[in-house]
């Protein structure tokens, strides 16, 4: 019998959503919905010091924008809930003493202070920062140096402890990765982790593991930045007698700088002038707001297509993917091992490259909200649609339909008088008052008759078309910039047209 392919995603929630943390999600959700399986979204919130208000809601709040719907979670339900840590903490402890018990942990009674002096006291020039492990834990205030009478009398006192694993001495413990093959390490490189806090509550080691056994996980994909934790998690799969059940792994190569020097951070983000949150982030003990990709202007779309790029390829010169052509095509074989680099002005032609795709109907709503945000009030549904049909080829973020289709519904703000006044004559002059006459005139207001009679007049007064476009544009548009000015004089329609040139004139005379 096939085993069911499960996936999970297991944020803390802790702040923004990363788009190294989103990929995560995206690769986790591509490789379940391509075979069928479920995806889960798990919150890991064992750590209650670093809990964060409002953090979860942003979560699955960013996972709908992305268009990415988790099977099972703690707003989805599921037949494995709950669905986060910290209600789950009663799950914890009967596996900690169990690996106490079987000799694989041990009782950890060492204070804070305790602690700092043995950071202190065995600090050496080979070993600037020494670890709880199996060269110190033999001179530490724990279980395997304490007789079991003292142990018990402690335990009954009430004395605070943790749990720690036991790491065994110059072991090699080895796993085969979905993306890197076979990685091996050595046991006597990691120190005893902590398994169960002093409050009860598990760490992310002992955690992961029961859940991923409880929930029935069969493949757990996660960050590169996780494969210094592999030992203690293969070990407590084999502690717990579990082995046969551990999910095959696949850790994921980073986000890097732009420049490729290290791991892509918030603050390289706000050096940089780009977003590195999914989606705005507003840190409730600061107010501090971080700008993310979907307040910026992108399309969820185009996100998701980016981080699929990330790192991964299907082999082809394919570089535009829709969700379902992304969930027939992934394959964790054609995941790079190396990092990848995060362009932003790639990023933006994604953006750019899916606005095109786009249908109108669809970018209406987006749009006039970010035209209402920059105080211009549309009204008129049909020229909303008419002017993103023209301009949105010109737009590489939805942001951009506010500086380039503002016009279509009000006057412009700024006009380059000076753009048109050095060439300005009384010829010119004679040729817009006549326009005005002819289009006031006009029965029929497209684009192509306007073009045809515009260009009849200046043959008529022996002027070349080119050297009346511009000033006609900046009289429309107030700038020098904007799709055919035939074709925003036909969608504002005549008496704006008419008024915007007539208004112009006045300038050019004052």
């Amino acid at each position: 019998m096939t085993k069911k392919i499960r996936v999970r995603f297991a944020p803390s929630p802790t702040g923004g959503l990363h788009l190294g943390g989103v990929r995560t999600v995206l690769f986790n959700y591509l490789f379940a919905k391509q075979n069928g399986g479920d995806f889960i979204v798990r919150i890991e919130d064992t750590d209650q010091t670093r809990f964060v208000e409002g953090a979860e809601a942003y979560i699955f709040e960013t996972l709908k924008w992305c268009g990415i719907v988790p099977d099972e979670s703690p707003l989805h339900g599921g037949p494995f809930a709950p669905y986060r840590q910290s209600e789950r903490k009663a799950n914890y402890r009967q596996y900690a003493e169990q690996l106490v018990i079987d000799g694989y942990a041990y009782y950890a009674f060492d204070t804070p202070a305790e602690l700092e002096v043995m950071r202190t006291v065995y600090k050496t020039a080979e070993n600037p920062s020494p670890q709880y492990n199996h060269a110190l834990r033999d001179k530490m205030h724990n279980s395997l140096t304490l007789t079991p009478d003292e142990v018990a009398t402690l335990l009954a006192a009430g004395t605070p402890y943790v749990i720690r694993i036991k790491m065994p001495l110059n072991e090699t413990v080895s796993f085969n990765d979905m993306i890197r093959g076979e990685v091996n390490f050595n046991t006597s490189q990691v120190d005893d982790k902590v398994l169960l806090k002093a409050d009860g509550m598990p760490t992310y080691h002992l955690a992961v593991v029961v859940d991923d056994y409880l929930m029935k996980i069969s493949h757990a994909f996660r960050g590169e930045e996780w494969l210094p934790s592999a030992p203690v998690h293969l070990l407590l799969w084999d502690y717990l007698g579990w082995k046969n059940e551990m999910p095959e792994w696949a850790h994921l190569p980073l986000i890097l700088k732009p420049d490729g020097n290290g791991k892509l951070s918030k603050r390289d983000g706000d050096r940089l002038g780009f977003p590195v949150f999914a989606s705005d982030w507003t840190d409730p003990k600061t107010n501090e707001t971080t700008i993310g990709f979907k307040e910026r202007g992108f399309l969820p779309e185009a996100f998701v297509n980016l981080l699929a790029m990330l790192g991964w390829n299907d082999g082809s010169d394919q570089e535009i993917f829709t969700m379902d052509e992304l969930i027939a095509k992934f394959s964790m074989e054609r995941v790079h091992k190396g990092g990848a680099k995060f362009d932003y002005e790639k990023a933006k032609w994604y953006n750019h490259e899916w606005i095109k795709r786009k249908p109108t109907k669809e970018l209406e709503l987006s749009i006039q909200k970010y035209l209402a945000e920059a105080g211009i009030t549309v009204t008129n549904d049909a020229l909303l649609a008419k002017a993103i049909e023209l301009v949105k080829d010109r737009c590489t973020l939805l942001t951009d339909f506010v500086q380039q289709a503002s016009f279509f519904f009000q006057l412009p703000a700024q006009i380059d008088i000076a753009a048109v006044q050095p060439k300005w004559d009384e010829k010119k002059n004679m040729f817009f008052n006549e326009l005005i006459r002819a289009y006031e005139l006009s029965s029929v207001w497209e684009s192509t008759d306007l073009e045809t009679e515009f260009k009849e007049l200046a043959a008529a007064n022996q002027l070349k078309p080119g050297e009346l476009m511009l000033p006609l544009r900046i009289m429309l548009v107030g700038g020098k910039f904007g799709p055919g000015v035939f074709d925003i004089a036909a969608a504002i329609g005549k008496n704006e047209t008419v008024a915007r040139i007539k208004k112009v004139l006045g300038l050019l005379h004052s």
